[in-house]
């Protein structure tokens, strides 16, 4: 009985050489609409499937390969006498290998296409063929990746059939795309954040060298369903990047995207190091380094706007892991090779985040982003801040909400001095982040809480060493402590009504 192959794809890559090599083999290929026009086209001897199921497509190609002749000769296990006797008697021929990728759905998202344009592009009978071929593994080599054609030629070439342990990682590979597939139709047509089942769609794009430590493995994928910053950005140049290298320009990204100014934010383990608005990108990237010039080295650091040769001059003079902005002139680019390690990352989308994930040991917590200010700025003391210390205020509090809790940011003049987060309780971050930011500069400082004080205790130790104002949230059950201590140090007091914790 001659073996056959059926091909129904709509990535046609490297195509014409393995159905070319199958027909060498001896194989009759079936095939459907597009990709049979396509091998015809090219010389290659095909039969169209409804020449096989005797039933022509219908409902404009919506239905074409959901036949028994095709899903017969797909799922009936060859050891099974009576599964052999069952196609025998209705005229039915095996299948032993099936080529299907599937329509573009993931591709079509996000292209403004209407919902009827989107449905038309939800694969029903590709996944079928897919999911029948891989139950049956046993007996039918199904494929689904395109890297897969060669290794299946070779084991052909080789031993005339694909091995049992080919077969069996070809079908988890279909079972693995088709999750994602459905997972993103699902998200299409719920459009839920928190749906009963949380829908997944992720594409590994790189294995990375490593996760947080050498002995961790890692990867890294990008979201099918949704853009985002860190999908499609281009690598322009550098080493490969690594798991931190990921996590840390994804921060640095977010905090300049909050600026509608030119704004520099260099990152360092998870943390802004130093963060300023100037009046170029290379003013920006000098104050954001005046912050923390010990901590910036080795780090991160991020723009958003484009990155000139003058700045490229100014960010080789120290050793920086990566430099991430949306474009890059080219002088900078041929600046930048006098550094090739150093990993140069043109930003492609901008930050769209609606959620985030945290992983616990045996399930996952979900909560939507943190994209929001308040806009209810109420000054609680009996000193109004100076239109100067607001927008200071506001500045500092951009920022905060990127530092880890418990986070407090000290600034002045659109440049951050100080920033102390991660520790424990309130005023060792204030203590932290005022007495950093007094190494550079004395006066005007504000300071920026990311909640509320449960004691005056940063109020007094603020006027102490020279802050001039306080933004913070408010809520505490003895905020009239923080606002009395405010009063009688004559510094003004702005209350949010809104906490940005960072975990």
């Amino acid at each position: 009985m001659q073996k056959q192959a059926l091909i129904s794809v709509s990535d046609k890559s490297n195509l014409l050489e393995f159905a070319t090599f199958l027909v060498n083999q001896g194989y009759k290929i079936l095939s459907t609409g597009g990709t049979y026009k396509h091998l015809q086209d090219n010389g290659i001897e095909v039969t169209e499937v409804k020449d096989a199921t005797g039933f022509p497509e219908i409902l404009d190609g919506r239905v074409k390969s959901l036949h028994p002749a095709i899903h017969g000769g797909i799922m009936a296990r060859r050891s099974d006498e009576k599964h052999m006797a069952t196609i025998a008697e209705h005229g039915i021929n095996p299948i032993d290998i099936v080529i299907v990728n599937l329509y573009p759905f993931f591709e079509k998202m996000n292209t403004g296409l209407s919902e009827a344009e989107m449905i038309e592009f939800i694969d029903i009978g590709g996944p079928s063929m897919l999911r029948s071929s891989a139950k049956n593994f046993y007996d039918v080599t199904v494929v689904t990746d395109v890297n897969d054609y060669q290794k299946v030629m070779d084991e052909i070439i080789e031993n005339g059939s694909t091995s049992l342990e080919t077969r069996k990682l070809c079908a988890g590979k279909v079972f693995n795309l088709t999750a994602a597939y459905d997972a993103a139709i699902s998200s299409y047509i719920l459009g839920e954040d928190f749906p009963q089942f949380l829908e997944s769609s992720y594409e590994k794009v790189m294995d990375l060298r490593y996760g947080e430590n050498p002995h961790q493995k890692a990867a890294y994928y990008v979201d099918k369903t949704k853009n985002g910053a860190m999908k499609d950005f281009e690598y322009l140049q550098g080493k490969e990047l690594s798991f931190n290298n990921i996590r840390d320009m994804d921060l640095a990204y977010k905090v300049v995207a909050e600026f509608e100014e030119t704004t520099c934010c260099a990152v360092k383990h998870s943390t802004p190091c130093g963060v300023a608005i100037g009046e170029t990108v290379v003013d920006a990237y000098q104050k954001a380094y005046e912050c923390d010039p010990m901590s910036i080295f080795g780090g991160i650091i991020a723009f958003n706007k484009e990155v000139d040769g003058k700045t490229a001059v100014e960010l080789n003079k120290i050793f920086l892991e990566i430099v991430i902005a949306p474009a890059f002139t080219d002088e900078a680019l041929e600046i930048f090779k006098a550094k090739k390690n150093v990993r140069i990352i043109k930003v492609n989308n901008p930050v769209s985040d609606k959620v985030t994930y945290v992983k616990v040991d045996g399930g996952l917590i979900v909560q939507s982003s943190d994209n929001q200010f308040s806009t209810d700025l109420k000054v609680v003391t009996e000193v109004q801040p100076t239109e100067k210390q607001m927008t200071d205020l506001v500045f500092a509090q951009k920022i905060v909400k990127w530092v880890k809790s418990n986070a407090i940011v000290v600034a002045t003049n659109g440049q951050a001095y100080g920033i102390g987060g991660g520790q424990t309780n309130r005023i060792w971050a204030a203590q932290q982040a005022i007495e950093r930011a007094k190494e550079n500069v004395q006066d005007e400082l504000v300071l920026a809480s990311d909640a509320f004080f449960p004691f005056r205790d940063v109020v007094d130790f603020a006027a102490e060493n020279g802050i001039t104002a306080i933004i913070q949230p408010g809520g505490s059950i003895k905020d009239e402590d923080s606002i009395t201590a405010c009063n009688e140090h004559g510094i003004p007091m702005v209350v949010t009504g809104m906490r940005h914790f960072m975990h």
